[in-house]
């Protein structure tokens, strides 16, 4: 079944951002991530309470990475959850994601780490892969650092969710580290340019012309594009991953690559529940204001805390 119309609320959201152009050169994408950021910083004025938030920074493999550890309002320790943000892999933050990271950490009863990998064109592919395989290794052989159990789970939304597949992985293939779970939301996955979501949607927050710059600038070569640790999807066998959470949005143009991955980790006998929400849109876990939006958070963060041993 697919919705007749986007969810009012969703499209009340889409109507009262104020959205650029995407600008397809380094010179504009440097403004717009100026802009981005003072958007931010006056959109996070007042955020979600959580216990306690660190900044600090975690080694990378070429220097070191930004990181933000949300941590609930208990005593801990706590289960870990990896965050990787959403942006094309070109744009985006912890700061984009803090509403979200912060609505996760008190729906879940668990510990959010956000990571702030390398943004493409300046650092393509592998760099985010790396910087957040990286991240996980580091979070599971450094669990006091971060008040943490051991239990660790991945999670990210959009390019983030990309992110999170495969570092489960890239965890699964070269024997750890353990994780318990992993949540991708509307996962940048298994794109195709025939697919019928592509086909109708696109140019719903996502426009055709956005997503191929995004491509170009993040893929250096076919080859790469080809990559099971650029797209989970080229995988031959994924039977190893964590048990996953896959949310996509109907009126996503992703739509159909995030349940196709899906279907597959299905086949190769993961435990994986899939949710379609059906007359949403691309980015709408992000939505403040949107009644779906926190049902969506409640619904991954009870399976974060189900398989982690959280609230």
């Amino acid at each position: 079944m697919h919705a007749d119309r986007i969810d009012p609320q969703a499209k009340a959201a889409l109507e009262r951002q104020n959205r650029f152009s995407l600008p397809h050169s380094r010179r504009g994408l440097k403004l717009l991530r100026y802009v981005t950021r003072a958007t931010m910083w006056a959109e996070n004025r007042n955020p979600p309470q959580v216990g306690r938030t660190v900044d600090r920074t975690i080694p990378g493999p070429a220097g070191d990475l930004d990181a933000r550890l949300y941590l609930p309002e208990a005593d801990g320790p706590f289960p870990t959850i990896v965050f990787f943000h959403g942006g094309g892999y070109v744009l985006g933050s912890i700061a984009t994601h803090d509403w979200l990271c912060r609505q996760l950490t008190r729906e879940s009863g668990c510990a959010v780490l956000s990571i702030d990998y390398r943004l493409a064109p300046e650092h393509p592919f592998p760099a985010a892969v790396e910087d957040a395989y990286a991240a996980v290794e580091w979070a599971a052989a450094n669990p006091s650092a971060i008040a943490g159990t051991g239990r660790l789970a991945v999670a990210g939304d959009s390019a983030g969710g990309a992110l999170a597949a495969v570092a489960a992985l890239m965890a699964a293939e070269r024997d750890g580290p353990d994780i318990d779970h992993q949540a991708l939301l509307y996962p940048s996955v298994g794109i195709k340019p025939d697919q019928p979501s592509m086909r109708k949607h696109a140019g719903i927050v996502l426009e055709a012309e956005d997503m191929e710059w995004f491509r170009e600038c993040y893929y250096e070569s076919d080859v790469h594009e080809r990559n099971p640790y650029a797209d989970p999807t080229n995988a031959g066998d994924v039977s190893g991953v964590a048990p996953a959470t896959v949310v996509t949005a109907g009126f996503d143009p992703l739509r159909d690559g995030g349940k196709a991955y899906a279907e597959q980790l299905v086949r190769d006998g993961v435990a994986t529940r899939y949710e379609n929400y059906e007359a949403m849109v691309h980015g709408f876990m992000t939505m403040r204001d949107v009644d779906r939006t926190h049902d969506a958070i409640a619904a991954v963060a009870a399976d974060l805390a189900d398989s982690l041993g959280g609230a």
